[in-house]
């Protein structure tokens, strides 16, 4: 059971893990090297421990105790009570959610782990925005994508940013880092995946022309919001698709072009 600790100093050193939660840079370096990551309001902590991933702590103001009994009455590590203003001057921002978890990550997925058993993936290149991949992500999952595949530089889907814009989506998709830069992507095409890179590029195949929800394995490229695909990634891609447009509109944001893409190349699959 969860032991409920009352804490009213902002310096106490049992609230490490949710200092200066809006300093991306900071948490971009600690959270990782720490093995943690902060999940954020009742149903995303709810998520994290159904995907499985353990509790450090908590911290959530009194009136949230109620609501988040039978998780604190499970979890066995600490869980601590402020007031909503001391839980601002820790975290650098109001807490409308009312409840943090701090929670342990978990060891990533290779890519060949997850490519052995998937038939629709998303490969995606320094994207770096924390809402763009959680909206990813969160499409990710409802559309039937079997696994996402991350170059070196793109966002971590565990900052809290991304978790909460996914509603927790990204504990239910698993993911992998290619550890090479664009010549990780040869283990996809070695995998048996059609590359397709999406790209507004007036030479690319329509979507609905190319029917990639007949292909047997699939792997869709997406790059950066603004910059789009590099000429490598495109290069290594199999085949350019776009998204036909209407009334002079050129391309979508990354995470609206995402979802549309995503229903193209899983459509008529059974989903669970």
């Amino acid at each position: 059971m969860g032991e409920l600790i009352t804490i009213d100093t902002p310096d106490d050193p049992r609230l490490h893990d949710y200092t200066g939660l809006t300093d991306v840079e900071l948490r971009r370096r600690r959270e990782p090297a720490e093995g943690l990551f902060i999940a954020e309001g009742e149903k995303v902590i709810r998520r994290a421990g159904d995907a499985g991933y353990a509790m450090r702590s908590m911290l959530l103001s009194a009136k949230w105790v109620d609501t988040m009994r039978d998780v604190i009455d499970e979890a066995p590590a600490p869980v601590y009570v402020v007031e909503p203003e001391l839980a601002e001057r820790v975290t650098g921002y109001h807490v409308h959610r009312g409840a943090l978890a701090s929670m342990r990550r978990k060891p990533l997925h290779s890519a060949a782990d997850l490519l052995r058993t998937a038939r629709r993936v998303v490969v995606m290149e320094s994207v770096n925005d924390h809402t763009n991949i959680g909206a990813i992500f969160r499409s990710a999952a409802a559309l039937g994508i079997d696994a996402v595949l991350l170059s070196p530089d793109c966002a971590d889907p565990l900052y809290r940013r991304s978790v909460k814009v996914s509603m927790g989506a990204v504990f239910s998709v698993p993911y992998a880092r290619l550890e090479t830069w664009p010549a990780g992507l040869a283990t996809v095409g070695e995998a048996g995946f059609t590359l397709l890179a999406l790209t507004p590029d007036e030479r690319a195949e329509p979507l609905d022309e190319v029917a990639p929800h007949r292909m047997d394995r699939v792997a869709l490229m997406l790059g950066a919001e603004g910059d789009g695909l590099s000429r490598r990634a495109l290069a290594a891609a199999d085949r350019w698709v776009r998204i036909p447009m209407s009334h002079g509109v050129d391309s979508l944001n990354v995470g609206a072009a995402a979802a549309v893409a995503f229903y193209a190349v899983t459509a008529g699959r059974p989903t669970e």
